[in-house]
């Protein structure tokens, strides 16, 4: 029985799956199959390990027939996978959660700061060849001290986003579906979305990407935002929507926006994203740590494992 998996994971847990008697079977390239490629390699599989690159539809589960017995996708979020498709043909679905919120908390709240502080701006600039002296309004920005932070989805990553706010003495604000417990110690106060995006000086997305939260941050939820803030989303492209962001941009409305999500994912070279100074992306790097990418991978072939020896699997999504 073979299982297959769309990118090279890192660490040695992928070795425990020809030790548990299956083929392994794993995409070699940087980037992911294309798509007539995937329909093939599926064929005949029995277990498969995708990224958030790969579109996991009725297509794909039917071209992998019915010895299809478990999705173990390499990441929190789920939306690369049709889960209705996969329950009703009896593919169990699971996922890698409370593994990579701290290196993601660390990546939102970096690119909060290097936006803040304009500190790519600075880089640019020293690289050009333009610093000449210190001068005392000189690439000024937003101190974090004191600011006030609006999370928007409090579960792991934003609860840890808070953490990292408290060193700094910043208000928290939070929005979710129901008030979190975790937030009293936290010192989080709950809050409707109107209002927190009203009173934040920043805003991190970290909700998950679900019909309810696509395009959340829409042409007039960026209009509640105040003047000025700065917006960071490390959770899915599509829960912002872009060009209601480039229009906020634009009118100054926004003072900058930290994106390790996009959408599209990737943008083009020639985005106009890429035109704001004030606007930092990165590639989609949030739980790039190589320990806890290690353990997303151990996670993945645990649950894989689990399901095809019988037994529940310890994510279970679906």
């Amino acid at each position: 029985m073979r299982v297959f998996i769309t990118r090279h994971l890192p660490g040695p847990a992928l070795e425990e799956i020809p030790r548990a008697g299956f083929e392994l079977d794993i995409w070699p390239e940087f980037l992911p199959p294309p798509r007539e490629v995937l329909l093939e390699r599926v064929r005949g599989i029995c277990g498969l390990i995708p990224t958030v690159d790969d579109t996991l539809d009725a297509a794909v589960m039917d071209a992998a027939g019915p010895g299809l017995r478990v999705i173990a996708n390499y990441a929190v979020g789920v939306n690369n996978i049709d889960l209705n498709a996969a329950r009703t043909r009896g593919i169990r679905v699971t996922n890698t959660p409370g593994v990579n919120m701290e290196a993601t908390a660390d990546l939102a709240f970096s690119l909060l700061c290097a936006v803040a502080r304009r500190i790519v701006e600075g880089v640019d600039y020293v690289r050009r060849g333009e610093w000449k002296t210190w001068h005392p309004e000189l690439l000024l920005g937003t101190e974090l001290h004191g600011a006030t932070l609006g999370i928007v989805g409090f579960g792991a990553i934003g609860q840890a986003m808070a953490r990292r706010a408290g060193g700094f003495s910043m208000r928290v604000l939070y929005h979710s579906r129901t008030p979190k417990p975790e937030a009293l110690a936290l010192g989080a106060e709950y809050c409707g979305l109107e209002g927190l995006l009203a009173e934040s000086d920043f805003v991190s997305i970290h909700t998950p990407l679900t019909p309810d939260t696509h395009r959340l941050l829409n042409h007039e939820r960026l209009g509640w935002m105040k003047r000025g803030a700065i917006l960071v989303n490390t959770a899915r492209g599509p829960i912002v929507d872009t060009q209601a962001l480039l229009e906020a941009l634009s009118s100054g409305h926004l003072g900058g926006a930290g994106l390790d999500v996009t959408d599209p994912e990737p943008l083009p070279k020639e985005h106009p994203l890429f035109s704001f100074p004030n606007v930092v992306v990165t590639p989609h790097l949030g739980s790039a740590g190589r320990r806890t990418r290690e353990r997303m991978t151990e996670v993945a072939v645990s649950n894989l494992l689990a399901v095809l020896s019988g037994h529940e699997p310890p994510n279970p999504v679906v």
